[in-house]
């Protein structure tokens, strides 16, 4: 096993995706979703990069939303890949561009780095141990 890379890939692309799933289910989105609209509304006025200056609260919800549903439970779960990280991988785009022009304290490499990992798995897609693979019929 440990000198065929294929046959450790499917188990390194569910590892990946347990480990960013819970990480953006419950530190990153799943937080910023139960902390109402006060919290939105921060988070929504990152959007100030692109001089988008209205509706922060819904612009924060859907940022919640992206990162505790997309990035969170169906990245974890392996569904509907790559479409369930389009919207997480935007966010933290808009993330690392608020940390890049001083909006957002902190440097922007964290999202960045993070989006890079997204954009990989898109393009790898969720592997065998996943429900798009059970939906499929790879079993």
């Amino acid at each position: 096993m440990w000198r065929d890379p294929e046959k450790r890939r499917d188990l390194g692309l569910l590892v990946v995706r347990i480990g960013l799933g819970l990480t953006f289910l419950f530190i990153h989105g799943g937080p910023k979703l139960l902390g109402g609209p006060e919290r939105w509304a921060r988070v929504g006025g990152a959007m100030q990069v692109f001089g988008i200056d209205f509706a922060p609260t819904f612009w924060g919800l859907v940022a919640a939303l992206s990162e505790a549903v997309g990035g969170g439970l169906l990245l974890l779960l392996g569904l509907f890949f790559p479409w369930a990280l389009i919207f997480p991988t935007l966010t933290l785009l808009v993330a690392a561009l608020g940390h890049l022009t001083g909006l957002i304290p902190g440097g922007p490499w964290y999202p960045l780095e993070l989006a890079i990992v997204f954009i990989a798995l898109m393009l790898t897609g969720p592997g065998r141990y996943s429900l798009d693979a059970r939906r499929a019929g790879n079993r």
